[in-house]
């Protein structure tokens, strides 16, 4: 029996030695939010939007979070223009003469 080691293994010494990842709390991180369609291709694409903080710093989510506000805001305010269903008219009613 040797008492020397192969030379492909790590002495506990040489494993204090190794960095450890760093960890980086404002480093980009996807949030692997569940983005389900609506249906609505202009809806969907704002969502979708959401996906671009995933790849951005924290301080960078902002600006993100505000575009996709505010198209969602405006694709709702542009349900309001559309032209509803005509108003029925009221059937003319035999009037005394």
């Amino acid at each position: 029996m040797s008492d020397t080691l192969p030379e492909t293994a790590v002495t506990p010494r040489e494993r204090e030695r190794e960095p450890e990842p760093e960890y980086a709390p404002s480093a980009p991180a996807p949030l692997q939010v569940p983005r389900t369609p609506t249906g609505d291709a202009g809806v969907d694409a704002h969502l979708g939007r959401l996906a671009d903080a995933d790849h951005l710093a924290t301080d960078g989510h902002l600006e993100v979070y505000e575009d996709v506000h505010r198209g969602l805001r405006d694709a709702l305010t542009a349900l309001d223009a559309r032209p509803g269903p005509p108003v029925p008219t009221r059937h003319p009613t035999t009037t005394p003469e």
